[in-house]
């Protein structure tokens, strides 16, 4: 029986309808045909947005795969040194080299430490005035100025060796200092940077009635004691392939192609080699990986097209990723490359006839054995390659300012969606104010049915009372 049949069968019943229930079942059967509409495009809507937002997800996933596969570097060759208690060995960002190199460390690096003569502690007054320190080549027995400006620090009065180490640190001119407790007595250690430019004199300039600052000075050229000389600046020298090099510094760039060192130790008369990885196995895993990820996309991307049943059937989102999916293989990744290193497809990246993709290892292994170096390079995270590439299409397809893309399309579903909402929660007041004024109309039926009832009774009670009587 159809709810319609249901409440005219009420109406029949005459005397104890309730008037509360017809009133529901009235509003309900009115709305029932808007609301179910409502319902039905809210749960298109539900599963639009979570099926487009399943490949949007899935390819911004496969973005930040790729793009923490590249930096962490076997994608691509990586040096190692032999004898790793000499050197480390690293490619600069962006760089990769190939190749051999002979390494020798003839010596590493230094910087210059001084003390000054002992005092009796640390909070021992020294005097005020100003400290100068000049920078240069500096030995025990001479000092030749650079070309590094000089720094001035200034002493207040009363300054003890903790006042002036903390001046000369605050003054930031790469020269630290700190206060020792030694067998002697309290002494200020100053420690330059490393290099033979680095070295350091100590100029004093007393004020007057507060001498002392002059026992902290020290020039080997004006007699200067070398026994507060504790070590030298001097520079880190090696030899690559037997041509001899040097660095102020013991991290070393820009020797060679790809390359970067940061000496440890001297291998003196014992050179070790420098070799580079061979990265073939590790792009072939790379590539499969990637082909995997994208039949996982093309995959649901298919299913959710579906023409008869996919939620995102006639998506321009979708539809448009489809394309730039099914172009892939063919997208010039290394506008840069030589002729052959180029594409994904010359990495073996291969698109079937049902839109799935493959790995055509034959012609990934030709591409790594003609030109290992381009394909490597390939693999970066600078303005092309193959993570570029596959970042563009991601950014692309989840962009949600783009109306076209897949992330327009979620945007304008949860638009749809929440106004949706607003149109249902509109709907349900104006129910609720059919079924309370058909309520208030019932009621007062109700009232007018119980009266009429009541005089009827009393009518039947008179006629029966005369049908007695003329018994």
């Amino acid at each position: 029986m159809s709810e319609m049949s249901s409440i005219v069968s009420t109406l029949g019943a005459g005397s104890g309808v309730d008037m509360v229930a017809l009133a529901n079942n009235l509003a309900q059967a009115q709305f029932a045909l808007r609301t179910d509409r409502m319902k039905a495009k809210t749960e298109l809507l539900s599963q639009q947005i979570s099926s487009a937002s399943t490949i949007k997800n899935m390819l911004s996933q496969l973005a930040s795969a790729m793009g923490e596969r590249v930096r962490v570097g076997d994608l691509s060759p990586q040096p190692s040194v032999a004898n790793g208690s000499v050197a480390t060995a690293s490619s600069p960002s962006g760089t990769q080299g190939s190749g051999t190199y002979s390494l020798e460390v003839l010596s590493l690096a230094s910087s210059q430490t001084l003390a000054s003569p002992a005092l009796a502690s640390s909070t021992t007054v020294v005097g005020a005035g100003k400290l100068t320190l000049r920078f240069g080549a500096t030995t025990a027995s001479g000092f030749t100025e650079g070309t590094k400006a000089a720094v001035e620090i200034d002493i207040p009065s009363g300054a003890t060796l903790t006042t002036i180490a903390a001046a000369i640190n605050a003054k930031g001119a790469g020269v630290s200092a700190y206060v020792a407790q030694t067998s002697s007595g309290a002494q200020l250690v100053l420690k330059g940077p490393d290099g033979a430019q680095n070295g350091f004199v100590v100029e004093a300039t007393e004020t007057p009635g507060e001498e002392g600052l002059a026992a902290l000075a020290w020039n080997p050229s004006a007699g200067g004691a070398s026994s507060r000389l504790l070590a030298t600046a001097g520079d880190a020298s090696f030899k690559l392939d037997g041509l001899s090099m040097t660095s102020s510094s013991n991290t070393v760039t820009g020797i060679a192609p790809g390359l970067s060192l940061a000496l440890t130790g001297t291998n003196a008369g014992s050179p070790t080699k420098i070799t580079f990885s061979n990265p073939s196995s590790s792009i072939t895993g790379a590539m499969q990986d990637l082909v995997d990820a994208l039949n996982a996309i093309a995959s649901d991307l298919k299913t959710a097209t579906d023409p008869a049943s996919g939620d995102l059937a006639g998506d321009p989102g979708a539809r448009r990723l489809k394309q730039q999916l099914s172009k892939l293989a063919g997208e010039v990744v290394m506008p840069n490359g030589a002729e052959g290193t180029r594409t994904l497809s010359d990495l073996g990246l291969a698109i079937q006839r049902d839109g799935t993709f493959k790995l055509d290892t034959t012609r990934l292994q030709a591409t790594l054995t003609r030109d290992p170096v381009g394909a490597a390079a390939m693999f970066t995270t600078g303005l092309y390659g193959v993570y570029s590439t596959i970042d563009k299409v991601a950014r692309a397809a989840t962009s949600a300012s783009d109306p076209g893309s897949l992330g327009g399309s979620i945007t304008r579903y949860q638009k749809l969606s929440s106004q949706i909402t607003k149109d249902t929660a509109k709907l349900a007041e104006q129910q609720e104010t059919l079924r309370a004024n058909m309520v208030a109309r019932f009621s007062k039926a109700d009232t007018r049915i119980s009266a009429s009832k009541s005089t009827l009774t009393f009518l039947q009670g008179q006629i029966d009372a005369w049908n007695a009587g003329k018994d």
